[in-house]
């Protein structure tokens, strides 16, 4: 892994790394909303002490976007908007992409080489703002599409963990009449989500169901798995350029020691997101099982076609692994992980640019529509009788 990999050429007319147009997008209408926010300001500062050319794309809560400097501060994001903000829209097409408003109210396009994302959560990280990019032709950082809609699907996600041999938890899907064919405790989780917004830990299937109606997180799909109190989490992160990386393998650590699960506050509410999360890093492990997680999270990587940075969440007891979920988009995009070697912030940043520029997350391809079924169409009525 500290090898030196030959890299793809970039296209001709692409500005050295240097002197690419960054913009940086965070926030989104998501409950993580916050959160992104600081790993969007985090990765913005520092490529731009770095003497990067970048711009902050802040999306808001309600789904609009707006250009802010990129040396904001978080209180700067209190009430909402910052002032000085300049609307804009993702615009599809040939010549499409972050358009705000020039001279004379013309249109004027924000010039960009590449899209950070930060988003974490919601349409951010489930591959809607992927999908919108692709059809605007604006290179990003992170999932493709099909790889954010996977691993924000926590019941899809362990289907394909399931099929491929690796180690999970029992994961099911709760809905009205759902029969759990596992008995209690359960974790209940939403289905699309992260940052253990939502999980709550219930006794029995009866009160599972009830917090469906009643636990606002799980009313667009939720999952149930079994509780085991004697698991606790092992993270790692993986990257995917210039070649896979794993990095070392952190053990998070509750703030709270009544609480039965690792939650929104022990992860975030530290003031930097998940980089000021108390943490035994590197986690103390059996060689064996150390080297066994790392192998998993090779796996994982290559089944949710890993591009970018990602941090894969194990449970264990110290000897046995499960893996629980992955995360695309990653708070503050896992860089507190990278210490064994050591890989500074902004390296990381530049190789995830570099990897948007080399490496397209989509190629649209009309290969195969000929024009042959619709000269043997005929008329479109007389396939309506």
């Amino acid at each position: 892994m500290g090898r030196r990999h030959r890299r793809p050429a970039l296209r001709i007319g692409s500005p050295p790394l240097t002197d690419a147009q960054i913009a940086v997008a965070f926030g989104g209408p998501s409950p993580e909303h916050d959160v992104s926010i600081l790993t969007g300001l985090q990765a913005a500062r520092e490529l731009h002490d770095a003497g990067r050319a970048v711009t902050g794309v802040y999306w808001t809560g309600t789904g609009d976007f707006y250009a802010v400097p990129a040396t904001l501060e978080a209180e700067s994001f209190l009430e909402g908007v910052p002032r000085g903000a300049e609307p804009l829209r993702l615009s599809a097409g040939e010549e499409g992409g972050f358009v705000g408003t020039g001279r004379m109210g013309r249109p004027r396009r924000l010039d960009v080489d590449v899209v950070v994302n930060c988003c974490h959560g919601g349409p951010g990280e489930d591959g809607t703002l992927q999908a919108a990019m692709d059809l605007a032709g604006v290179a990003y950082t992170g999932p493709t599409v099909a790889g954010a809609a996977l691993g924000m699907d926590k019941l899809a996600f362990a289907g394909v963990v399931a099929a491929a041999d690796l180690p999970c938890l029992a994961r099911s899907p709760l809905h009205p009449g759902a029969d759990v064919d596992f008995s209690g405790p359960y974790i209940v989780k939403p289905r699309f989500g992260g940052s253990s917004i939502g999980v709550e830990v219930v006794e029995d299937t009866e009160t599972a169901l009830a917090r469906l109606d009643a636990n606002p997180h799980l009313r667009g799909g939720a999952v149930v798995e079994p509780f085991r109190p004697d698991l606790y989490d092992l993270n790692v992160a993986v990257r995917s350029w210039p070649a896979l990386e794993v990095s070392a393998v952190e053990r998070p650590l509750k703030s709270n020691s009544r609480s039965e699960i690792l939650g929104y506050a022990d992860k975030y509410v530290g003031g930097q997101g998940m980089a000021s999360a108390p943490r035994e890093l590197p986690a103390e492990l059996a060689p064996a099982v150390e080297a066994e997680l790392r192998r998993q999270a090779a796996v994982v990587s290559a089944l949710a076609q890993l591009r970018g940075v990602a941090r894969i969440d194990f449970l264990s007891d110290g000897e046995s692994l499960f893996v629980n979920e992955i995360n695309t988009i990653p708070g503050s995009l896992a860089r507190y992980l990278w210490v064994d070697p050591p890989l500074p912030f902004r390296s990381l940043l530049d190789d995830l640019i570099e990897e948007a520029r080399r490496r397209p997350a989509r190629r649209y391809s009309t290969v195969g529509a000929d024009g042959t079924v619709l000269r043997g169409a005929g008329a479109i009525a007389a396939k309506l009788t």
